[in-house]
């Protein structure tokens, strides 16, 4: 290490995953002691290990407090561009059962804590991230945000985890383009300080963020977003005319409405809703769609004008018994003829195990048989339990009929199948059709998919 170019040892010490690190690199030669102050990147994760033994009577008085190592190490370290503190997952599983007290040593985002080292990171840092103990701050409102916003001038990216972040205060960051709010409470019911104050976002990421009645995602530069829904907004509305990459989990909202002419592929999680909207929507080239089972054609009808999807995976889900006999009715028509009309040019289909079983059942009433034929999908997927033999041979079969370019079909089934009856199908499925390339294998729920064999 002393005889490597200073550069290069600043470059080593910049991507330790613990800078804590840096001061036992400090004692141990001049060269090392001179490049750790010219550090660029600074990551300090307070483990349970620390956690446990600041806590301990035996032992608190031997460790330094967090809040203060990672202050000294940013005053020693005036050229940091990224810093990232946080809390390590473990100790997500401490309860407030387990605290006894109300400390706020590893409240991250207490004003006063980042107030006594951020300011003099302001012309020099472009990444900060910090993940907090929720046990600690989940009652403590925050105004880091705020904060950060008068602060950080040249800051790019923005990553805040596990925190109640309150938005009066909050200043205009035209140079923030990537932002992630995960597991956090935001007083911002319709994200109008968040359209307004970071306006130039390309990256959004909202992860469970809770707080909302009304979002709206207004964000002109906004290329990609991932957004998972906690509670049960009244409405989710997304302007967004440069988004092309758009996962969205969402749970009964009213009204979802999606204005996105340049998306490309879009993950729908929904749990119905009442009305959804999509304009200017029609470039979706690969679409994931998981919607509930209770009204899967209402729900596809909303994508007619989509004719430029060629990558489909699709699953229904289920919650409760009412809804699986109510829907009985409304999926009863529900077949893949329906389905391969609303997306004429798909090559690539993917079926859940229940988007199989509802697919299913409407041929063995009569769905397909007199559907016509298509030549654009080229490979199937499908999760599939086998309940009656005869009956999925037949529509495996007649699909293969109808998609007379399939070239391709993986086939899961689920683990609880017995394994003759899996034998046969197999078997069957080779004789019929043996210029088809299949593949096998095995699923179950929670456990990662198995293939048997591949493109046999």
């Amino acid at each position: 290490m002393e005889n490597l170019p200073s550069p290069l040892v600043i470059e080593i010490l910049s991507r330790l995953k613990d800078s804590t690190d840096l001061a036992r690199c400090r004692v141990v030669s001049n060269t090392l002691n001179e490049a750790s102050y010219e550090v660029r990147s600074l990551t300090l994760v307070c483990s349970m290990s620390r956690y446990l033994k600041s806590r301990s009577p035996e032992t608190k008085h031997l460790i330094t407090p967090f809040k203060t190592v990672l202050k000294n190490l940013v005053l020693r370290s005036p050229n940091l561009e990224s810093v990232s503190l946080g809390v390590d997952r473990s100790l997500g599983g401490i309860s407030f059962d387990d605290v006894e007290d109300e400390s706020d040593d590893l409240h991250l985002t207490d004003f006063n804590f980042i107030q006594d080292w951020l300011p003099s990171l302001s012309k020099s840092i472009k990444s900060l991230s910090v993940s907090d103990f929720w046990v600690q701050s989940c009652w403590r409102q925050s105004q880091a945000l705020s904060l950060i916003s008068s602060t950080c001038h040249c800051l790019v990216q923005l990553v805040v985890r596990n925190a109640w972040l309150v938005v009066d205060g909050l200043c205009l960051m035209p140079t923030l383009t990537h932002l992630t709010l995960e597991f956090v409470r935001l007083d911002d019911e319709d994200l109008n300080m968040l359209n307004t104050c970071f306006p130039n976002l390309t990256q959004l990421n909202l992860i469970g963020v809770g707080g909302l009645k009304e979002p709206k995602i207004n964000l002109p530069h906004l290329r990609t977003c991932q957004w998972s829904v906690s509670n049960a907004p009244l409405s989710l509305n997304i302007l967004a005319p440069s988004l092309v990459d758009f996962h969205l989990k969402c749970i009964k909202p009213r009204l979802l409405f999606l204005e996105a002419p340049s998306l490309s592929n879009f993950n729908l999680s929904l749990e119905n809703t009442d009305e959804l909207v999509l304009k200017n929507c029609g470039n979706i080239q690969c679409l994931q769609l998981e919607v509930e089972c209770f009204s899967p054609g209402y729900i596809l009808s909303m994508f007619q004008r989509c004719v430029a999807v060629e990558r489909l995976s699709l699953d229904f889900v289920r919650k409760t018994p009412r809804v699986v006999d109510v829907g009985a009715d409304q999926v009863r028509e529900f077949g893949l003829d329906m389905l391969l009309n609303y997306f004429p040019n798909i090559r690539y289909l993917s079926l859940g195990s229940e988007a199989w079983r509802v697919i299913e059942s409407s041929f063995c009433r009569g769905s397909l048989k007199n559907g016509i034929e298509t030549k654009t999908l080229k490979e199937l997927v499908a999760y599939i339990v086998v309940l009656e033999i005869e009956f999925t041979l037949a529509f495996i079969f007649s699909v293969l009929d109808k998609c007379t370019q399939l070239g391709g079909v993986s086939l899961l089934i689920h683990s609880d199948v017995d394994p003759r009856v899996a034998g046969n199908l197999i078997s069957a499925c080779r004789t019929k059709f043996p210029g088809v390339r299949w593949r096998w294998g095995i699923w179950k729920e929670g456990i990662k998919d198995t293939w048997v064999s591949d493109g046999i």
